[in-house]
């Protein structure tokens, strides 16, 4: 041990303070000025919240305080938007990348290149048109946290920062392999390119959305008729027939069209169905347009959006279930719909991730195939759930028996039709019940469902955590029960169960699966 004076210890030290200061501090950087006027954009529905105190100024007389209040909030918001710019940094180092945020409380977060699984460009309209980008950093925390995500930066920036970190992982993976003393075969360097898997043209798009009939958007379009029937510059209402008659008395049709009154029914189904396949092919193209699903090294990425572009990326290792969708009328002609349900996030915006939005099954099964989980083969053995399953619409149906049984003793007529939609019901809770089915295929079960809008689940034994079996007073003398898969990630389409099967193979095949042992 070196014994050194007080005078060379202090010497040391500052020798030791120099070198420190001498090391260079991170880059810092700010995001793109255009951030404020986003912001200034966003203060208009901000403005919905200030109304009420707008009112009460005006309800109590003081209007000349009404202008002053609104300058005061415009101004103090400009403020609050500058301050959290101005208060706002971030910087990117050779393996980490590090944000501070905060006006009052300060935040420093520091998220490191190997703990970021991918990153998400997101454009909206106004972005699109200024060359911004907000950048989202996925890492598998929760959707919900805004902080590892920068709001507003050069769409080439971005590009580049994703570049960088996608380098990096992957020059670390390529370390950690030669150093195990293996080494890619030239078909793996084929695979790790990125191949375009699926693409929509206009054309498919508009085929799509006219399947895609939106009952939603008749139900906007006729309250906005009606809610803004004062301040139209005409009046009329296509979904009344009354103001087709008043259209044809314009131009001295009204006498042909009172002989032909179904013709007034006719145009108001006309608008209707009109109104609905042109809203349905332009909800397709604002969320579909241009888009592209590609194959890349570590897994899929989906590409699409007219006003708002997305860019998101699905590790294969982090794809639980496929979920395949169509519709009774769509199926006629082949078409269908893919979904994934991912441990990898999107803004919060989907539980399940739609990578393939229309499509028939030649262009859905290599897209399986990359992922890893094939569909059933045509020759399939598929087992039934017991038609206990339709109880629930049954109990419905027995309500609205008793229901119109009750009006009619009362002499209410309409009582019949309360038995008549009864009967109904336990008709459609009777034939619904007939595509409740499921298969064991070996590696994974295969889970049916629905008529009006027919489902497929494809649900790898590796996926799942955990299986509830379930039964209930109805269930048990039955000898039946219900299996009740535990997969991590959300789905928007329900849980993944199987219900009302006998128990013995309820058991096997929760054994199996959790065995990881050969199909029942």
């Amino acid at each position: 041990m070196n014994d050194m004076s007080p005078s060379e210890a202090v010497r040391a030290e500052q020798g030791e303070a120099a070198g420190r200061e001498a090391l260079p501090g991170p880059e810092w950087q700010r995001l793109h000025p255009a951030t404020l006027l986003i912001a200034v954009l966003a203060i208009g529905p901000r403005l919905i919240n200030f109304l009420p105190a707008i009112a009460a100024l005006g309800f109590t007389g003081n209007w000349q305080y009404i202008v002053p209040a609104l300058l005061a909030f415009l101004l103090l918001s400009l403020l609050a938007a500058w301050f959290h710019w101005l208060r706002f940094r971030f910087a990117v180092g050779s393996d980490e990348v590090v944000i501070e945020s905060g006006v009052l409380a300060r935040q420093h977060r520091t998220i490191p290149f190997d703990r970021i699984q991918d990153v998400s460009i997101e454009q909206g309209l106004l972005a699109r048109a200024l060359g911004i980008a907000k950048v989202g950093f996925e890492t598998g925390a929760s959707a919900s946290d805004d902080g590892a995500q920068l709001d507003a930066i050069a769409l080439e920036s971005a590009e580049a920062l994703r570049a960088t970190i996608r380098a990096h992982r992957s020059s670390a993976g390529t370390a950690s392999t030669a150093a195990e003393g293996a080494a890619l075969s030239d078909a793996d360097e084929q695979q790790a390119d990125d191949r375009l898997l699926f693409a929509m043209t206009p054309r498919q798009l508009v085929v799509a959305g006219l399947f895609n009939f939106s009952l939603a958007a008749l139900a906007v379009f006729g309250a906005a008729t009606q809610l803004f029937d004062n301040v139209l510059p005409f009046d009329f209402n296509v979904f009344n027939p009354f103001d087709w008659f008043d259209l044809a008395d314009q131009y001295g049709l009204d006498d042909w069209l009172f002989a032909h009154r179904w013709m007034a029914g006719v145009g108001a189904l006309l608008s209707l169905l009109l109104i609905g396949f042109a809203s349905g092919v332009a909800l397709m193209i604002f969320a579909n347009w241009d888009f592209r699903l590609t194959r890349e090294p570590r897994g899929l990425r989906r590409t699409r959006g007219l006003t708002t572009r997305t860019d998101v990326a699905l590790p294969i290792r982090r794809i639980q279930a496929a979920i395949i969708v169509t519709g009774w009328f769509r199926r006629r002609f082949g078409w269908h719909e893919l979904r994934v349900q991912s441990l990898a996030s999107d803004g919060g915006k989907e539980a399940d991730h739609q990578i393939i939005p229309f499509a028939r099954f030649d262009a859905i099964d290599p897209v399986l195939g990359e992922i890893g989980i094939a569909r059933p083969a045509s020759d399939t053995a598929w087992q039934k759930s017991h038609v206990i399953v339709a109880l629930p619409g049954l109990i419905g149906a027995l309500v609205a028996l008793g229901g119109g049984g009750i009006a009619l003793a009362l002499g209410h007529m309409p009582g019949w039709f309360a038995i008549a939609a009864a009967l109904l019901i336990a008709l459609l809770a009777l034939f619904g019940a007939r595509f409740y089915r499921w298969a064991d295929l070996g590696d994974r079960v295969a889970i049916r469902r629905g008529f009006s809008k027919p489902r497929l689940t494809l649900l790898p034994d590796a996926s799942v955590q955990s299986i509830d079996l379930k039964t209930d007073f109805i269930l048990r003398p039955m000898g039946l029960a219900t299996l009740v898969f535990g997969v991590p990630g959300a789905s928007s389409l329900g849980a993944h169960d199987i219900p009302a099967i006998p128990r013995p193979v309820a058991e096997a095949l929760r054994q199996r699966i959790l065995a990881g042992g050969e199909k029942i």
